[in-house]
């Protein structure tokens, strides 16, 4: 009897065995992806869709469900979006607000040359003659007000006229750029009045506000110089935007303001962080927002003062290694969030607004994940070159053994003011490259939020300089320990990551022995000339190349280029390239492919036509991950 049950237990231990994998490009590519649409009427429930993916028929699936918030299962309703409140009605139900593109300024041949009506021109005469990946064809994103009658629009009025601005914000605004006011009489919006090289050199988005009745525009964020975006109102009307203070940086302390009749309330003015999202309590007397912390992004809040007179107070709500990726909605003490980890997709979590604690909500990988062997996650702080502590996350291999080496890669962070944070990524996914049999070093360097307002500004015109530093310090560190195969590096990043391997490449002195890079900047001065958004380089590169006397513009496109060292690149690479990526546009990709063909050094080249700065399309995806890992099998 004993041998028998000894038998069974081995028998299951080893079917326990079988059944977990380590995750694969094509397992990831399968995972649902959920995305949350709000919580119900009656604040009882939360909607929900889930997208899944299909590789053998290249279909996508889209469900749609509603789960009750207390207790119970997720019920498939594909209808279920009617039981969230529609922003876009007015209080009264008379009217509804939206967006449509409108034809303000004449760019095509044929519409300047009307008996010129079969020519294929575009013809401009100023500045953002295109943006992230899309040309300008002269049509403008306006608001309009609709009439209803029902659900019938019976009038639309466009309160922007015929202005060449755009709301939503574009590429990435949405229906947060326009709400109603709460009484139904204004509505709020966000533009930035400025066009053409006007617009390319500034960040300065205001907040307006459109009265109905008297067809009067106010700009309600007049004076304030950087971006002001995401309006929302509390409960008795209050409204609330955040704002950065600065024009033309577009990675500046953004703070949450109060738009009180006096003066504006900042209430994060004095808080050593950066917002990336808020919303109203349900009862307006304080905020919730999101903000880096440590490598993660976490939950806060902070009251408003502006009655009691009192300092605003900023409270940590939720702690862990984790995102806290976005706000659903609050009901009654619990927030409704989306929650991510680099092992875990995003899922919704409830989060005890008096404790912090976390309540799983959703379970759409539940499955999934029970079959895969996870990644340990380690978070470690090094010494910098100047004495300062840097964090950094390390992702093992599933199934780690300490007493073997292992191939270890340096992860170089875009952005590059991008949190370095517990995101889950369907491409830069850092639990795949572990599984790959792959330790991954990802440091928070120089520039990154969540670290106080200096160390996230101290990269801007040092590109070459600190934060480099900071990369080497966190590779050679990590080469210490025993199990790192200091023999077998490799360096790998996107956009500006990927201009940190161009720039890595020519400094490295024989570290690393394979590189990749993706949509990086190769050449600043091809990079000033042809990029579209100009404020950028002009504040983290100090100005333009031709500036001879800006002495951190000229060390930008002098010291800290790329293309100046490429003399000294001796180690394979590999290059992907979007044809629509306007922002880091083609030729940064060609020209240091053909610097390193020309010079006899192993490299390939992916190019994606009809991609943008990311790589979106399911099947494009999937060829990027199996050319990944590759050419990581044949460098490294």
């Amino acid at each position: 009897m004993k041998k028998l049950v000894l038998f069974i237990s081995l028998f299951l231990f080893g079917v326990a065995l079988i059944a977990q994998q380590n995750l694969t490009p094509e397992l990831l590519l399968q995972m649902g992806k959920l995305n949350a649409s709000g919580i119900t009427k009656d604040g009882k429930s939360v909607v929900y869709s889930v997208r899944t993916y299909n590789v053998a028929e290249n279909k996508k699936t889209t469900k749609v469900y509603v789960q009750p918030i207390a207790a119970g299962a997720a019920v498939e309703n594909a209808n279920a979006n009617d039981l969230v409140p529609n922003n876009r009605i007015s209080p009264d139900g008379k009217m509804s607000i939206s967006a449509n593109d409108i034809p303000v300024v004449k760019i095509f041949g044929k519409d300047i040359y009307p008996d010129l009506s079969k020519s294929d021109v575009m013809i401009y005469d100023n500045l953002n003659y295109r943006h992230w990946d899309t040309w300008e064809d002269g049509a403008f994103s306006h608001i309009f007000i609709n009439k209803l009658d029902g659900s019938k629009i019976i009038d639309s009025i466009d309160i922007m006229a015929t202005e060449p601005y755009d709301c939503p914000q574009k590429p990435s605004g949405g229906d947060e750029d326009f709400i109603w006011s709460m009484d139904g009489k204004q509505v709020i919006y966000v533009t930035k009045k400025k066009y053409g090289k006007e617009y390319a050199v500034s960040t300065n988005t205001d907040i307006y506000s459109y009265d109905i009745a008297t067809k009067k525009t106010k700009n309600m964020s007049e004076g304030m110089m950087g971006y002001d975006v995401n309006p929302a109102f509390s409960a008795s009307g209050k409204l609330a935007w955040l704002s950065m203070r600065r024009d033309g940086y577009e990675s500046d302390k953004n703070d949450i303001i109060i738009n009180e009749p006096a003066e504006k309330l900042n209430l994060t003015k004095d808080w050593d962080g950066t917002v990336t999202d808020f919303r109203w309590s349900n009862d307006g007397k304080q905020i919730y927002f999101l903000a880096p912390v440590d490598g993660t992004v976490q939950l806060f809040s902070v009251n408003d003062p502006s009655n009691t007179k009192k300092t605003p107070v900023i409270k940590q709500i939720t702690k862990g290694n984790f995102d806290v990726q976005s706000m659903v909605g609050q009901s009654e003490n619990k927030m409704v969030v989306t929650r991510t980890d680099w092992n875990h997709a995003s899922e919704l979590y409830t989060v005890d607004l008096t404790t912090g604690v976390l309540t799983q909500f959703s379970h759409v990988n539940d499955e999934k994940y029970a079959k895969i062997n996870m990644s340990k996650v380690e978070k470690r702080f090094v010494t910098t070159t100047d004495g300062q502590k840097m964090l950094e996350w390390v992702i093992y291999p599933p199934n780690f053994d300490a007493s073997k080496k292992y191939p270890t890669i340096l992860y170089c962070q875009g952005g590059p003011q991008s949190a370095l944070s517990q995101f889950y990524s369907y491409r830069w996914n850092f639990q795949l490259m572990a599984a790959n049999g792959y330790i991954v070093v990802a440091p928070n360097r120089r520039g990154m939020p969540g670290h106080g307002v200096k160390w996230n500004e101290d990269i801007s015109k040092d590109y070459g300089g600190q934060n480099m530093r900071d990369y080497l310090t966190a590779i050679d560190e990590f080469t210490k320990e025993p199990f790192c195969d200091k023999d077998r590096l490799g360096c790998i990043g996107a956009s500006y990551g990927g201009f940190s391997v161009y720039y890595l490449a020519g400094i490295h002195n024989k570290r690393f022995k394979t590189f990749i890079a993706h949509d990086g900047i190769f050449d600043w001065r091809a990079m000033y000339g042809t990029t579209e958004e100009m404020w950028f380089v002009n504040w983290d590169l100090g100005g333009a190349y031709w500036d001879k006397d800006n002495a951190a513009a000229q060390r930008s496109f002098n010291e800290f280029n790329p293309v100046n060292n490429v003399k000294k690149w001796d180690t394979p690479i590999l290059i992907i390239q979007g044809g629509q990526d306007y922002r880091v546009p083609i030729e940064q990709g060609l020209g240091a492919f053909q610097a390193a063909q020309l010079q006899g050094i192993k490299s390939k080249m992916l190019y994606f036509p009809n991609e943008n700065h990311w790589v979106l399309k399911d099947q494009n995806g999937l060829v990027w991950q199996r050319e990944f890992y590759k050419w990581l099998k044949e460098t490294l």
